[in-house]
């Protein structure tokens, strides 16, 4: 079995049939002993061009695993289901299991959102006056020096 990106658009108008479409999908694809080894929802997007008089489209991305015969019936099922605005199938070498960029930028904000516990203590921050850190500076050697002093 080959390895296989598929990235579809579904109309605007059905994003509340998404879940039960990509359920559909993979049944299809797991009844013909394929595996979905990554599923992601990307939402509503703001398509760079119109398609068929629409601004917007919901992304899925799957990345799957089957045989030819099954991706011939899965593209078959894009083609001839309306809300389905375009898709793209990509062929692989492997199996790429690991999060999009897209899912990865998502999750970035939420953890940095996450709340600091208010019982912590503050940190004191440690100042340093002008002429210790000028000192500091003379007392370690610089690592960019590249003159070489040989003893006479």
């Amino acid at each position: 079995m080959r390895h296989y990106e598929v990235v579809f658009l579904v109309h605007p108008d059905q994003s509340e049939q998404v879940p039960a479409m990509v359920e559909r999908y993979r049944s299809m694809i797991e009844s013909h002993d394929g595996v979905v080894h990554r599923l992601e929802d990307w939402g509503r997007r703001q398509l760079a061009y119109l398609i068929n008089k629409v601004h917007k489209a919901h992304y899925v991305l799957m990345n799957i695993e089957c045989t030819l015969e099954t991706l011939r019936e899965l593209e078959s099922a894009f083609k001839f289901n309306d809300a389905v605005l375009r898709y793209l199938t990509i062929r692989r070498k492997a199996a790429v299991t690991a999060p999009s960029p897209l899912v990865k930028a998502q999750e970035e904000p939420k953890s940095a959102e996450t709340p600091i516990a208010s019982d912590a203590e503050p940190v004191p921050v440690e100042t340093v006056s002008e002429p210790e850190a000028a000192a500091e500076q003379q007392a370690t050697p610089d690592e960019t020096d590249t003159s070489t002093d040989v003893p006479a």
